[in-house]
């Protein structure tokens, strides 16, 4: 049967770590679906998912109830459409952790999570204990409702997809929840889930001003911001800029982390990434276990010393 990957969207682009998740759909079935629910999806996100390589159906449903991407709107939907299917997928992110479990519930089937590896149609590995062990878990669900970690799969391909466009009616909104408003951070740095270079700071900085000194170094190297879970807690940074277990899974190219323990939920959150350089002035400190460069050091000095290098290299703010 068909696979259906529940994109997360703004109503006009697909998020990034949808293509990870169709990857991950493609290596259960060859046929795969995706749906786009939105408030004026069919002219936005569902023809930008119409594209993604790998995708031979995108199932549009185009509703104001949909406009904010509330999980007790949307499950109803995904519910009403799961007799088609035998896998129901969903990123690892926000949302999909939002959604996914309800959709569970209401299928009364047990909710797989995080995977990383598929390796049938019914057993796939997940990590447990902050990702120091994997399990493999084997489901006999009629449905499977799995979330599927990003930073695990190659993205597919957004171009070269001719997928139809298949618009559906909305169900029924339970009316249980209504959109208030929103704060959102703005920033014109790449966002964490999606920068190829990252760099990180914890409580060693022991301000939030201090963060200034990173940034410097991030907005040269075209670098997103993030914070370990010490740092943010101390209100350092919003919650938004954690790695780590309890806040966003990442595995750029390039990791630095600056003024960072290493604590076993953070490291969680990035020892996947491709080169980690870690600065700290504790050489026992866990974040080198896993670090392949290390600086052992003042990093009020290594910093910016690395900021000066990099102006003497002529790389300066992009």
């Amino acid at each position: 049967m068909a696979v259906l990957v529940v994109a997360d969207h703004d109503n006009s682009a697909i998020v990034p770590i949808v293509l990870n998740t169709v990857t991950a759909a493609a290596a259960i079935s060859g046929d795969v679906h995706v749906l786009v629910a939105g408030e004026g999806s069919g002219s936005g996100a569902a023809v930008e998912a119409a594209k993604i390589a790998g995708v031979s159906k995108v199932i549009a449903a185009d509703s104001a109830a949909y406009a904010h991407q509330l999980a007790e709107s949307i499950a109803p939907l995904v519910v009403g459409l799961a007799g088609g299917y035998s896998h129901i997928l969903f990123p690892s992110n926000t949302s999909g952790k939002n959604i996914a479990p309800r959709v569970a519930a209401l299928l009364d089937v047990a909710q797989i999570s995080d995977i990383v590896e598929v390796v049938s149609e019914d057993t796939f590995v997940r990590p447990i204990y902050a990702g120091n062990a994997m399990a493999t878990v084997q489901s006999s669900d009629s449905v499977k409702v799995i979330t599927v970690r990003g930073t695990a799969f190659a993205a597919a391909e957004a171009e070269g997809g001719t997928a139809a466009v298949e618009a559906v009616d909305a169900a029924e909104d339970p009316g249980l929840s209504s959109f208030v408003g929103q704060e959102l951070t703005k920033s014109e740095r790449p966002e964490l889930t999606a920068a190829r270079v990252i760099i990180s700071g914890g409580r060693g900085l022991q301000s939030g001003e201090n963060f200034e000194i990173i940034e410097k170094v991030a907005d040269k190297l075209g670098a997103a911001v993030g914070a370990s879970r010490a740092a943010v807690d101390a209100g350092y940074k919003p919650n938004d800029y954690q790695v780590g277990q309890t806040g966003k899974v990442v595995a750029p190219e390039l990791y630095i982390a600056v003024g960072i323990s290493g604590a076993i939920q953070h490291l969680a959150g990035m020892k996947d990434s491709k080169v980690i350089v870690a600065i700290n002035k504790d050489e026992e400190a866990p974040i080198f276990t896993v670090a392949d460069y290390g600086l052992v050091g003042d990093l009020f000095k290594i910093v910016p010393e690395l900021d000066e290098e990099l102006e003497k290299q002529g790389i300066t703010a992009r």
